[in-house]
């Protein structure tokens, strides 16, 4: 998937070279949060160059990674009023604003390939694209950022169940924690930035992220196992102004929705196979790696799902609906 994502840099850049000498017409400044070297943001790039390149240089999209010029969570309000002309935003961020947005947040609904292709187009997509309209911002792209999570441990590898009876771990959300505490855990607030203090002081036993950001936050120098599966999905969205896009010849939208499309389908995941580049990258600084059986995906599922769903739909008023529809897919 990464080498696609270079591959599809490298064949737009001269073009884009040439188009960056006209002057744009329009200028659309795009935020995230994400380091270069993330995948996702390797993609962005490469939205941006097919949308200046195919646009003969009428589009000018600047990129603005790294939480440069707004926090992450600010990125929704700075959109909705104009700051900025788009930005792209991790889907655990818009519990908060759209309850309905935490479904991605269920243990195994939807991870599969073959869900995330259909996903994009369908029903339930549609119903959080026009929440995110009631909230000022029009919805470009369904991003996929991860499709797998690993726990990590330090005293023994939480596997089954009973294995996390007693265990104090950093949290995801009130809804995916109904889950861990269904399972005996105790789930605890805490910034993911300080996620690595918790875990070397002890303040946490254990923490929940994906299997290439366990490497890339460094966990592996205070935790010693891993466990991973294609436990829940984790989106980036990229949402524009409103009034901006309106701005925009019929032309230019079709040309930005085709690059958007595109860059969806550069991100999906080739097989249900857990990342086994970021697998390795663990083995190789002495974490202990397990990835679930089938059998034991059930186990927690059947542990975890049934308390995540009732929270979900207890908080957001089409979340029957949505869990109903995904479960279609």
């Amino acid at each position: 998937m990464k080498a696609t994502i270079k591959t599809l840099i490298a064949s737009v850049s001269i073009a884009s070279s040439i188009s960056s000498a006209i002057a744009a017409d329009y200028t659309m400044r795009l935020a995230h949060q994400l380091p270069g070297s993330h995948h996702v943001a390797q993609a962005i790039e490469a939205f941006a160059d097919e949308v200046e390149t195919n646009s003969n240089g009428r589009i000018e999209v600047q990129i603005f990674g790294g939480a440069q010029l707004y926090g992450p969570t600010e990125f929704h309000a700075a959109v909705a009023r104009g700051h900025i002309e788009a930005a792209s935003i991790v889907s655990l961020l818009w519990g908060g604003t759209i309850p309905e947005m935490q479904v991605f947040n269920i243990p195994y609904l939807m991870t599969g390939r073959h869900q995330l292709e259909q996903f994009p187009t369908s029903e339930a997509a549609a119903i959080l694209d026009d929440k995110m309209a009631s909230k000022g911002v029009k919805n470009l792209a369904w991003l996929l950022d991860a499709n797998n999570a690993a726990f990590t441990s330090s005293d023994a590898p939480l596997i089954a169940p009973d294995d996390f009876q007693g265990t104090k771990i950093r949290g995801l959300s009130r809804v995916f924690d109904a889950g861990l505490i269904a399972m005996g855990a105790s789930p605890a607030t805490m910034p993911g930035s300080e996620v690595y203090q918790g875990l070397q002081t002890g303040v946490i036993d254990a923490a929940i992220t994906s299997t290439d950001a366990v490497y890339s936050r460094r966990y592996f120098e205070v935790q010693d196992y891993a466990v991973a599966s294609n436990l829940i999905t984790v989106y980036q969205n990229i949402i524009v102004n409103p009034q901006w896009w309106e701005s925009l010849p019929e032309d230019l939208q079709s040309l930005v929705e085709s690059a958007a499309s595109s860059t969806e389908n550069v991100l999906l995941p080739e097989t249900d196979e857990i990342d086994p580049t970021g697998i390795a990258k663990l083995e190789e600084n002495n974490v202990e790696v397990t990835v679930l059986s089938d059998e034991q995906v059930d186990a927690l599922r059947i542990a975890m799902q049934p308390a995540v769903e009732q929270a979900f739909i207890e908080s957001a008023n089409d979340g029957e609906r949505l869990i109903e529809l995904i479960k279609q897919l």
